[in-house]
């Protein structure tokens, strides 16, 4: 069980041919030079980009395939993702920022917020939950991005730079968490950072782009 990308990633100058395999459980980390392709790798995974040419698959089943036209929307790839700067809703609570992708699918307020009261209680964040954003930490909202993306126990999950705007006790602190909760869902998880401190405590894999 694998997530399988193969193919040319971007257009024009900046595309570039991509050989990818992530195993269940696995952390592949994604380094390079600025530029040199490592979000857009994130992006077309996650569905925001398209494939230029070749076949992304999970599981089996082709996510892009320019050749044969199959392209599967972002919201239908589930995947989780934590982006750079992190995208939390100001205006929501911590614990609402978490269950927010549960009561979009439809779940009621009530399960949504017992499972994201779960989800910062293994984040560590069980007594912050009714905070804002603002009033919590660079390492504290760190982790609810990480709570509101693994809550939806997604089958890959996408990290861009993500402990890049944080301290260093708070990155070391997440660098401790991050392996026990990826262990705890298995899905296959994709790295992009810059440091290589956090390259070698995660990361089960490396992908170097020159």
């Amino acid at each position: 069980m694998s997530l399988v990308l193969q193919g040319q990633v971007g257009r024009g100058e900046f595309s570039r041919e991509v050989d990818v395999t992530v195993q269940h459980g696995e952390i592949l980390a994604i380094v390079g030079a600025n530029g040199s392709g490592k979000s857009t790798v994130l992006q077309t995974i996650a569905g925001i980009a398209a494939l230029k040419s070749g076949r992304l698959s999970f599981d089996n089943v082709v996510w892009d395939e320019p050749i044969t036209k199959i392209f599967t929307p972002a919201q239908d790839r589930h995947c989780g993702v934590v982006f750079q700067d992190l995208r939390l809703f100001p205006h929501l609570s911590l614990v609402a920022n978490v269950a927010y992708g549960l009561r979009s699918s439809g779940m009621s307020k009530q399960e949504a917020h017992a499972r994201a009261a779960q989800e910062l209680t293994l984040v560590g964040l069980d007594e912050l939950a009714d905070r804002k954003p603002e009033q919590v930490s660079g390492g504290e909202r760190q982790r609810v991005a990480l709570a509101r993306a693994l809550v939806l126990r997604p089958p890959v999950l996408l990290l861009d730079e993500p402990f890049a705007s944080v301290d260093v006790s708070s990155r070391q602190g997440l660098r401790d968490l991050l392996p026990s909760l990826v262990q705890g869902y298995q899905g296959s998880v994709v790295l992009v950072s810059h440091d290589p401190e956090d390259v070698q405590a995660l990361a089960t894999n490396i992908l170097a782009f020159g």
